[in-house]
């Protein structure tokens, strides 16, 4: 089948290479020219674990291309997926769908034969709906149909989620729709991937209910966490014994520094506004975020509490910066409110991340850059523990204590422990609801 992708961001490109290495044929509609270059040079613009190789095995085989003319990219196509950009529209967490209709809107305007449009970009529920009624305005009589196809993409594991997933969920109105659909998704069928096929509106709310769920069991750790510095329990052992209850399950359940990246933020804000506007106000979800953002600040306190109250004029390492591991992504990381809050408050900030700097650069100005954890914390006060990066799990704490001016760690992600801290050398080491030392009060 001929596939059309009109956007190469994350979800876009993931999804078509992928979709390529079904046997599809897949063109990426963008209208960047630098991305553009950078693609057809084989080049990744986003730091995503085999996607390169990938990408250029299918670009190799004559599979997948790269264009920004939407008119030839759709032409003749048997479906137009759509995979732009939803963010949070500034000042009522709304989604911001302009990018969605101004695609389909040109789109419409291109098309000359039945395709099926699939809305692949996170959309509030009712969203499907309306891009029907655009398209009909645009191009009255045009035949169609509109598909909501929601991705379920975990950023550093995303070509494992497309190519094994847990469900493909399909929106669709009509059997023409369905049909198409089952043949761009045969390859997962005939592996017995489930492929759940429900209406538009049930379809995108799958979605935002999906990404609000798993925000939530964040956020429960976290406040146990809170709890469990205060009676003496420990997080790590308390949701390994929640997780191993099948009805709860294990991920998920990891205590840190709040959630952030590219979905949990902007999908709970739009589902909350989503439920006031239907005057069913989701108050859970409601909760979920004002507890993250609290969580963020919570964690500024613990660092300069490790610091006998103030940073100022002191040298903290950070140590990782993207939201997770395997990923470049800042997108509401929670270093984007931790670390100008310790520069604010006087501290020199070094960090170091191993795929941040092209994204955190221009975003956290006045720190100083690192090529590696024992440079970052040479000489410094406190060092601060924030993406689970896999280089920062066997580091020598040994050494590193005997070469920081004062050796603290805020383990932010509980990758450590305080018997280990305290054997290596360290004075003082804090956690997220699990032991320190010396132990707070």
């Amino acid at each position: 089948m001929k596939i059309a992708m009109i956007g190469t961001g994350y979800v876009g490109l993931v999804s078509g290479v992928c979709l390529s290495d079904f046997g599809h044929e897949v063109v990426c509609v963008d209208k960047d020219e630098s991305k553009l270059a950078l693609l057809r040079d084989g080049k990744t613009p986003i730091f995503e674990p085999g996607l390169d190789v990938l990408m250029a095995k299918n670009m190799g085989a004559g599979r997948l291309s790269f264009t920004n003319n939407l008119k030839d990219a759709i032409a003749g196509a048997d479906a137009i997926f759509i995979a732009v950009g939803t963010p949070s529209r500034r000042g009522d967490g709304h989604a911001d769908l302009s990018f969605v209709f101004g695609a389909v809107e040109e789109v419409a305007t291109n098309m000359s034969d039945y395709a099926v449009i699939v809305t692949k970009s996170t959309v509030p529920v009712g969203t499907n709906r309306k891009v029907a009624e655009l398209v009909e305005k645009t191009r009255p009589g045009l035949k169609f149909d509109v598909v909501s196809n929601p991705e379920f993409l975990r950023e550093g594991a995303a070509i494992e989620d497309f190519m094994r997933p847990d469900r493909v969920v399909v929106g669709v109105q009509s059997d023409r729709a369905a049909e198409v659909m089952a043949d761009i998704y045969r390859p997962l069928s005939l592996r017995d991937f489930p492929i759940v096929t429900t209406d538009l509106e049930t379809a995108e709310m799958i979605k935002y209910a999906a990404n609000a769920f798993l925000a939530t069991k964040v956020t429960f750790i976290n406040e146990i966490a809170a709890l469990c510095e205060r009676t003496g329990a420990d997080v790590k052992s308390v949701a390994e014994g929640m997780g191993l209850d099948n009805r709860i399950g294990r991920k998920f359940l990891h205590a840190g520094p709040g959630y952030g990246g590219s979905c949990f933020p902007k999908d709970t804000k739009a589902l909350a506004r989503i439920g006031q506007d239907h005057a069913a106000p989701l108050q859970i979800v409601e909760a979920v975020i004002k507890i993250n953002e609290e969580v963020k600040r919570t964690m500024i306190d613990k660092i300069i509490d490790l610091c006998d109250g103030t940073v100022r004029d002191k040298k903290i390492a950070v140590l990782g910066l993207t939201f997770k591991p395997e990923t470049d992504d800042m997108r509401d990381a929670p270093s984007l409110t931790i670390v100008p809050a310790l520069i604010g408050q006087g501290a020199k900030v070094h960090v170091v991340d191993p795929e941040a700097y092209r994204e955190a650069s221009t975003m956290l100005p006045g720190v100083t850059w690192c090529d590696d954890a024992y440079a970052a914390t040479a000489g410094a006060d406190a060092v601060v523990l924030l993406t689970e990066w896999n280089q920062f799990r066997a580091l020598d704490l040994t050494a590193m204590a005997k070469s920081m001016a004062t050796p603290r760690m805020a383990d932010l992600r509980n990758i450590y422990s305080a018997a280990h801290a305290q054997d290596a050398g360290f004075e003082a080491y804090i956690a997220v609801g699990r032991p320190s030392f010396p132990r707070s009060e």
